[in-house]
């Protein structure tokens, strides 16, 4: 069994534009264990421009500017990243030492993982997972199936 489900090896890169975007590369470092690879900013010091590795996934980040808003700014995110890890307990329980905000705790999952969701302090929304069960797509779909339709209300 490998760490990544195959479907999930090549990813878009999300860029994730913050308010304080030299705080949030700091924070990630902290909480999700990120590795910033370079940045670049401009003189008075706005990032323009940085990479963070976080387990491996690179994301981008930057101050919020042009036609972008950080979430805070617009009321909320519409994206969830995702990223993989070895042991989302461990992981889950650092990131909310140094300030991440718990929306879901560790659970496992119908489709084979074992997931945290989590809030950083600039209103990005996360979703760290461990792999813990290989199944094909047809079996993921049949499960979700069955427990949407064991949870649906029932009608009259």
């Amino acid at each position: 069994m490998t760490t990544v489900p195959e479907r999930y090896r090549y990813a878009a890169v999300p860029h994730v534009m913050v308010d304080g975007a030299a705080e949030a590369i700091r924070f990630y470092g902290e909480a999700f264990g990120g590795e910033e690879l370079f940045r670049i900013a401009a003189p008075e010091g706005q990032i323009i421009h940085a990479e963070v590795a976080i387990q491996g996934s690179v994301i981008m980040v930057g101050d919020a500017d042009g036609p972008f808003r950080a979430p805070t700014a617009s009321g909320g995110s519409t994206v969830g990243i995702h990223v993989y890890v070895d042991d989302v307990d461990t992981f889950s329980a650092q990131a909310v030492r140094a300030g991440a905000e718990v929306l879901q705790p560790p659970t496992d999952m119908f489709y084979g993982a074992r997931q945290v969701m989590l809030r950083d302090p600039f209103g990005h929304l996360w979703v760290f997972l461990t792999h813990t069960e290989d199944l094909s797509s047809e079996e993921i779909a049949r499960r979700g199936t069955e427990l949407f339709k064991a949870s649906a209300p029932l009608t009259d």
